[in-house]
């Protein structure tokens, strides 16, 4: 491997990836699995190299995976919460005897620093650990009957197959809040992973594939599918797929959503995110940089909970972004197997060419670029794009601010009174993620108030990026309202049944409603 200091070439990632995947339990992956242009091309942004060609899943064989899932439903739904939950306990227990290895696929395929691929798949671990847990808490209720001799209860069953459909930039750790809790929950899988990240799914897929074989659960309760979109309107268009689970743009769900309620599917968006920060004159400016660095710079930029929009008080803002500017300044864009880079690549020149006309579009509309924005080591990787996050002084939410830019921009505006903050705050279409930087209670607060924030997260005191598994995970807006990971996130794998259990001599109805 090359030195921390130096980019590695492409074939060393192409050798780091088949040793990492044959630890994983993946067979050898040649070079010419498929044809030139056909299929999936593995690529990694740290040298913009192609790594494989892999064969795509036919039309026929997605049919079958799906099938395949269903019939193993049938079994799997009988088998008691707990004993589903030990599949998960090992599928965790492999994770995390493979974590170093999944998380050099991370860097490899998404190009996440070192440290944010080990969280990725510390995330993966601490959310079996979770649903594990959850297998013994798939709770119903008891209700109050108004009818003597009678019992009203609420159970929960399995669903039946859930198609998770994963985007590039949390390339494992989206796919286990969707397995680990619909196994538990006595669903079976399909899964449709990015097209850009086909190795970690081939990793993720031989684990879970040793575990189901190590706890005898039914094989087919997992099926992965690469391909393109094609693969994706095919799960969403399957009467079978009772849940489809879908991470991307809003764009995608665009398309995805309408497709599954055409057919009464049940749907789970996770879409964009356009998130905002309000600082007040109050805040502890220090923290506060601290925390807007990383939502906003953090995985160069590519979270749907990354920071875009900074609301500041006219009265600190100059003084904020000269801070924040300074810190920008010290941020190391390279290598991401370096331990001192905190700054990867962008996934690929599609995101350069957004970023470059979403700066030109900013300074257009009157704003100033204070820094970053201009791109690194192109003479080292003419292939691949490494930039330098940017800051830019605007003087109004124009549309370029209202709209998700999935790079690392980040708009700052300014507030008189904390109404026009909050109106700032909640003027853009998505509401994912949110947080204020405050010592006022009373601002807080009114944040986290009905009148206050409109997204699905909102914070106090640190970013809008790095939410943990335990809470439920979504916004809303065109966010899609979809909710994955923690709290009662599960519900969404299951489906509910009312029971009225007459244990009575006597048929009263309800509402005192009297025949014959």
């Amino acid at each position: 491997m090359s030195t921390p200091a130096q980019l590695p070439s492409t074939e060393e990632l192409r050798d780091l990836a088949a040793d990492r995947l044959r630890r994983c339990g993946v067979g050898t992956i040649g070079e010419d699995a498929a044809p030139e242009g056909t299929g999936i091309t593995a690529r990694t942004p740290l040298t913009g190299g192609v790594l494989y060609r892999l064969p795509a899943a036919t039309t026929e064989e997605a049919d079958a995976a799906v099938t395949a899932a269903e019939a193993a439903f049938r079994e799997w739904r009988t088998v008691p919460a707990p004993r589903r939950g030990a599949l998960v306990k090992r599928l965790g227990e492999l994770l995390t005897e493979h974590q170093d290895d999944l998380a050099d696929l991370v860097t490899v395929e998404a190009g996440k620093i070192r440290s944010e691929a080990l969280g990725e798949v510390r995330e993966m671990t601490d959310m079996c650990d979770f649903a594990v847990g959850l297998s013994r808490q798939l709770y119903g209720r008891t209700m109050a009957c108004e009818r003597p001799g009678h019992r009203l209860a609420e159970t929960w069953h399995p669903l039946g197959v859930a198609g998770v459909l994963t985007a590039f930039n949390f390339p494992v750790a989206v796919w286990a809040w969707n397995t680990a809790v619909a196994l538990v929950c006595g669903d079976p899988v399909v899964w449709k992973p990015s097209e850009q990240t086909p190795l970690t799914a081939l990793a993720c897929d031989a684990l879970l594939a040793r575990a189901i074989a190590d706890t005898g659960a039914p094989a087919a309760l997992h099926r992965l599918l690469l391909g393109g979109r094609e693969i994706g309107e095919l799960l969403a268009d399957d009467p079978r797929i009772a849940l489809l689970s879908a991470t991307g743009s809003v764009r995608m769900g665009r398309q995805v959503g309408p497709r599954v309620a055409a057919r009464f599917g049940r749907c789970l968006l996770e879409l964009g995110g356009n998130n905002a920060a309000v600082v007040t004159p109050s805040a502890d400016l220090d923290l506060t940089v601290r925390g807007i660095v990383f939502s906003a710079a953090g995985t160069a930029g590519q979270r749907c909970t990354t920071l875009r929009r900074l609301i500041v008080h006219e009265d600190i803002a100059d003084r904020l972004t000269e801070k924040i500017a300074h810190a920008y300044g010290q941020l190391r864009v390279g290598n991401p197997f370096d331990a001192a880079t905190l700054v990867g690549p962008l996934i690929g020149p599609g995101a350069h060419a957004a970023m470059d006309k979403a700066l030109d579009a900013a300074r257009a509309d009157g704003g100033t670029v204070l820094t970053g924005g201009d791109r690194r080591l192109a003479d080292l990787a003419p292939d691949a794009v490494y930039v330098r996050p940017a800051v830019v002084r605007m003087p109004a939410q124009t549309a370029i601010v209202r709209a998700e830019t999935f790079a690392p921009i980040l708009y700052v505006l300014t507030y008189r009174t904390f109404d026009e903050a909050l109106a700032l705050h909640n003027g853009v279409p998505q509401g994912l993620s949110s947080s204020i930087f405050t010592r006022d209670q009373r601002e807080a607060e009114r944040f986290l108030a009905a009148d206050g924030s409109d997204c699905g997260i909102a914070n106090v005191n640190i970013g809008t990026s790095g939410a943990e598994i335990g809470g439920a995970f979504g916004g809303e807006k065109e966010t899609g309202g979809g909710r994955e990971s923690g709290s009662d996130a599960w519900r969404s794998y299951m489906r509910r049944a009312t029971n009225t259990v007459n244990y009575s001599d006597a048929l009263p109805l309800a509402q005192g409603v009297t025949f014959g």
